[in-house]
């Protein structure tokens, strides 16, 4: 498989770019969690940890494609309106830029934080101009576990966004993550349910 630029292979931002025009949902038990203001979200069961993978598929209106991707990639802007950000940085390891990120979680929880390499590429796809952002949890031995905060190992996200013709914006997003601990996993994917899982399109 060929190899893009950085950690990621050119096959997966392939992938993003085609759930744009045909969302893969079939062969998979996806179901439709959400549907609203133009945004569907589905979900498939992950077998092995018992939480969901999430997809989701919509128009955001009066958002053009370049400031959406450029807002999601701006991690001092996340900083000045999640309040549940205690850290937020981006740090150069062997040579990659890798991103730390600690959440606050209410007590008694302990924290969590993700080390996670990511990377955009602005595409021209048959004319049409998709911007891809890909994202994955990663070890590095300058980020190590702290003490206290419980290291979330399985993050995965993918978002492509184009032009929806208009003023707006098409956009797909997949989004997994394990935030471990003694959480129990009805319990997390009853958070996401609740709206989390489409806060994380600027994770």
């Amino acid at each position: 498989m060929e190899l893009a630029a950085g950690s990621f292979m050119e096959e997966q931002f392939r992938e993003a770019c085609a759930e744009l025009q045909q969302p893969a949902l079939a062969g998979a038990d996806w179901q439709l969690l959400v549907e609203t203001s133009g945004i569907s979200i589905y979900r498939l069961l992950d077998q092995q940890t018992g939480l969901y993978e999430y997809k989701v598929f919509g128009v955001l209106e009066d958002c053009s494609p370049t400031l959406l991707a450029d807002v999601y990639m701006d991690l001092n802007y996340r900083k000045q309106w999640d309040q549940y950000v205690k850290e937020l940085y981006e740090q150069e390891c062997n040579g990659e830029t890798v991103v730390y990120w600690e959440v606050k979680y209410p007590f008694p929880m302990s924290n969590r934080d993700y080390v996670y390499l990511r990377q955009r590429r602005d595409l021209d796809v048959e004319g049409r101009k998709i911007h891809v952002v890909l994202a994955q949890s990663t070890s590095v031995p300058q980020l190590g576990e702290r003490s206290g905060v419980i290291r979330v190992k399985q993050y995965k996200q993918s978002l492509a966004i184009e032009s929806d013709g208009k003023k707006g914006s098409k956009v797909f997003m997949y989004y997994f993550d394990n935030p471990g601990g003694q959480i129990p996993s009805w319990l997390i994917n009853w958070a996401a349910k609740g709206g989390n899982c489409s806060d994380s399109l600027y994770h």
